[in-house]
């Protein structure tokens, strides 16, 4: 079963999905200030946005839609080449290790 979200009718739909990539790094959450409250009389209503702007980092951000600005296709294609590329060195690498290690015994 998909997760799903339950956005109600008059708060609008977010721009940002959940772990979507853009410039200022992934989104890892989101929250709205609805109209009428104190936070969104203090800071505007809208929705908010919890993003990490490196995966190798604690540091997170917190920026309305307006501060977000989107990968173009060509961006977020090498960025996801590019953690492919990694990855695959990185399961070399690993099969190197277990080659050493058995021998050169395929099953172990």
């Amino acid at each position: 079963m998909q997760p799903t979200l339950s956005i109600p009718q008059h708060w609008g739909y977010p721009c940002f999905a959940l772990d979507q990539r853009t410039e200022q790094g992934t989104i890892l959450g989101l929250y709205y200030y609805p109209s009428g409250t104190e936070l969104a009389n203090e800071f505007d209503e809208g929705w908010r946005y919890v993003l990490m702007p490196n995966k190798n980092s604690d540091e997170t951000s917190y920026l309305q839609e307006n501060q977000i600005q989107p990968l173009s296709p060509q961006e977020l294609f090498s960025q996801i080449r590019a953690e492919i590329e990694f990855y695959q060195s990185q399961i070399a690498i690993l099969q190197q290790q277990l080659f050493a290690i058995t021998g050169g015994s395929t099953n172990g």
